[in-house]
């Protein structure tokens, strides 16, 4: 039976309508599944559990900084001084330790110097108001300059088996780290998706007039979003010197790109009002997943950094494509 011009016009708007909606909603998913698929086809051990574990636990202190970078995005934020302060938290802790002898006092200092750093950021954007972006870069720099000027610019080697245990022990066949990644998305999950707070940084993140007039402390959820990503900054900070054994003022110099990455790929938008954090988990199972297939074919680590590039510029590419698709 044929249909009417009218009818035809309306089922072309619904068609682009459920296209646009399969891609937002599933299509970093599909992504996955394509990517775990050529991993598989590449290196046939890649879904055994010794290397799936292997996996998770290298990218855990990326997975973690990525909880804190996608609850600043939501909100509408952005932050260049992840990388700085996960430096900054794993050396200091390395320094503490070596100087007490105390692991736990270590890690202490290195997350309690990361909530600092988190609560300068914070300051200066909603108190000074200057712009996010000029102030994380200022911080960034900042910050590796403090710890590279307390360590002498040489690294800290710390061989105290307490001190590694954070990034290298296991409960059962489970890395430590990978412990520890899962609470992080965990909470994450429940504090953004679940309790009154993470309603707040998504409103906020969606409209800082209408938040405020709606009753909203703008510039206290605002400002809490900074320090709860230089927590989880200098907690990624300290797992990343446990694995090496040692804390360096010059870590994590692309750890920003690779967390905005992450966070990107998963689907979370950066104009904030928008994401989630299981898009991040997403996100990073497709970076960590093609990361391994790298390492598998010895690809070479600036051929790394290009490609990581251009997906980042192919997922706001493709974010926005959906949104010029959208209906008004």
């Amino acid at each position: 039976m044929l249909k009417s011009s009218d009818e035809i016009a309306v089922a072309a708007p619904q068609r682009t309508w459920n296209l646009q909606k399969i891609g937002r909603d599933y299509g970093m998913f599909i992504a996955l599944v394509a990517v775990v698929i050529a991993a598989t086809v590449i290196y046939p051990p890649f879904l055994g559990w010794d290397n799936v574990s292997q996996v998770l636990a290298q990218n855990a202190p990326l997975g973690i900084v990525a909880v804190g970078m996608t609850i600043v995005i939501i909100n509408g934020g952005f932050d260049l001084s992840v990388g700085a302060i996960y430096a900054f938290a794993g050396t200091l802790a390395a320094m503490v330790t070596l100087s007490t002898g105390s692991a736990s006092l270590g890690f202490a200092a290195g997350v309690g110097a990361g909530l600092l750093c988190g609560l300068v950021n914070a300051i200066v954007i909603t108190v000074f108001r200057v712009n996010p972006f000029v102030t994380t870069l200022g911080t960034m720099t900042l910050f590796y300059g403090l710890i590279r000027l307390l360590s002498n610019n040489g690294p800290v080697i710390v061989e105290d088996e307490s001190f590694q245990w954070l990034g290298t022990a296991y409960v059962g066949i489970v890395p430590v780290p990978v412990i520890v990644l899962v609470l992080t998305f965990a909470i994450g999950w429940v504090v953004i998706h679940r309790a009154a707070y993470g309603r707040r940084v998504f409103a906020v993140g969606g409209s800082k007039e209408a938040s405020r007039l709606a009753g909203i402390r703008v510039e206290l959820v605002q400002g809490s979003t900074y320090v709860i990503c230089g927590v989880l900054s200098a907690l990624a900070g300290c797992m990343g010197a446990s694995i090496l054994g040692v804390g360096q003022g010059n870590t994590g110099t692309l750890m920003n790109l690779q967390a905005i990455t992450v966070v990107v790929v998963g689907g979370t938008s950066l104009l904030g009002g928008e994401g989630s954090i299981l898009r991040t988990i997403i996100g990073l199972l497709i970076i960590a997943t093609l990361n391994n297939i790298f390492f598998s074919l010895a690809v070479d680590l600036n051929w790394q950094g290009i490609t990581q590039g251009l997906i980042l510029i192919a997922s706001v590419a493709f974010e926005q494509l959906l949104r010029r698709v959208a209906p008004r």
